[in-house]
C-alpha cells in the first residue's frame, strides 16, 4: 500500500462562513488519519458543505426525517472500517448552530469548527455513538485527536 492524498473539496454555501476556517477544515480531517493511522489504498475524496440552517434543515429532514436543523451531517459512501478509497462521503455544518454553540460553549468558531469536522469525519469512518460504549469510545477518540491540535477537550464542562 502506498499513501495517496485525499482530496478534500470544501464548498462555502454560506457566505458568513469565513475562507480560513477552510485550513481548519483540512487541519482536522488530516489529524485523524494521522491519529488513527489510516493508509489510503487509493485516491480519496471527501466533500464538506459549510452552509446555513435552512439548508441544513432540509438534509437533516430528507435523510434523518427529522425536522430541524443541527450542527453536524455526515453521509458515509464507504461501509463502516472500509478501507479508505474513492468517494469516502459528505460532511454538511450548519453556520447559525456552529456560532451559537461556540459562543455558548465559549470556544472558538476555528477549535469549535475543528471539532465537529473531527467528529463527522469519524462518522464517515464508521464510528458512532448509539450506546454508551461507543459514545466513550468515539469521544475518546475526539479528545486525543484535538490534543494533537492543541485544542482544548471539547467535552470537559463549562467553568462560569
Amino acid at each position: 500500500m502506498s499513501n495517496f492524498p485525499i482530496e478534500i473539496d470544501i464548498l462555502i454555501e454560506d457566505d458568513r462562513w469565513s475562507d480560513e476556517l477552510s485550513d481548519s477544515v483540512e487541519r482536522a480531517v488530516k489529524a485523524a488519519i494521522a491519529h488513527l493511522k489510516l493508509v489510503p489504498e487509493g485516491p480519496c475524496e471527501l466533500s464538506i458543505l459549510l452552509t446555513n440552517d435552512a439548508h441544513q434543515h432540509e438534509l437533516n429532514a430528507q435523510w434523518r426525517e427529522k425536522q430541524s436543523s443541527t450542527n453536524v451531517l455526515s453521509f458515509p459512501q464507504i461501509e463502516p472500517f472500509a478501507p479508505l478509497f474513492g468517494l469516502l462521503g459528505d460532511i454538511s455544518l450548519a453556520y447559525e448552530t456552529v456560532t451559537k454553540e461556540a459562543h455558548d460553549e465559549q470556544k472558538t468558531l476555528k477549535d469549535h469548527v475543528t471539532h465537529l469536522c473531527v467528529h463527522g469525519f469519524l462518522h464517515i469512518l464508521g464510528y458512532d455513538h448509539l450506546t454508551d460504549d461507543d459514545a466513550e469510545e468515539m469521544e475518546g477518540l475526539e479528545r486525543n485527536i484535538l490534543k494533537d491540535l492543541e485544542i482544548a477537550d471539547p467535552y470537559a464542562e463549562l467553568v462560569s
